[in-house]
């Protein structure tokens, strides 16, 4: 069962639902199990790079089907500096994503950025609590 559209900005909403009620400005992605973009938003007043960042941690966390955080530690290995290099750069190992999956099969990743990396992450569990 692919990720659908629709579902996707159920969980932006849902995330920036979140952010708002911590008065944090966060962007929000929300990809597919190759790192697409599905659905992204960037609310008022956070900061442009932060797009970026919460793709690149959304790609993390569908690529490998874990937490974006608990990748972090494995950044600097040789593997993962190629494999992000093979993304053009595109990676973000840091807190911040939380992937999606039904029946063991992970469709996708919401990913966060603006905040402090766990305000990130609560953001993006309740974007992936809303599909």
């Amino acid at each position: 069962m692919p990720l659908t559209l629709r579902d996707a900005e159920k969980a932006v909403q849902a995330a920036h639902a979140a952010a708002v009620k911590m008065s944090v400005n966060v962007s929000i992605c929300v990809v597919d199990p190759h790192g697409d973009l599905v659905a992204a938003a960037r609310m008022d007043k956070a900061r442009f790079f932060t797009v970026d960042v919460a793709r690149g941690k959304a790609m993390v966390s569908a690529m490998f089907g874990q937490l974006s955080g608990a990748m972090a530690e494995r950044a600097g290995s040789p593997i993962m500096q190629n494999l992000n290099q093979m993304n053009q750069g595109k990676l973000f190992f840091a807190q911040g994503a939380v992937p999606i999956a039904k029946d063991g099969e992970v469709l996708g990743s919401v990913g966060v950025s603006g905040a402090t990396s766990q305000q990130d992450e609560d953001c993006a569990k309740a974007g992936v609590a809303a599909i």
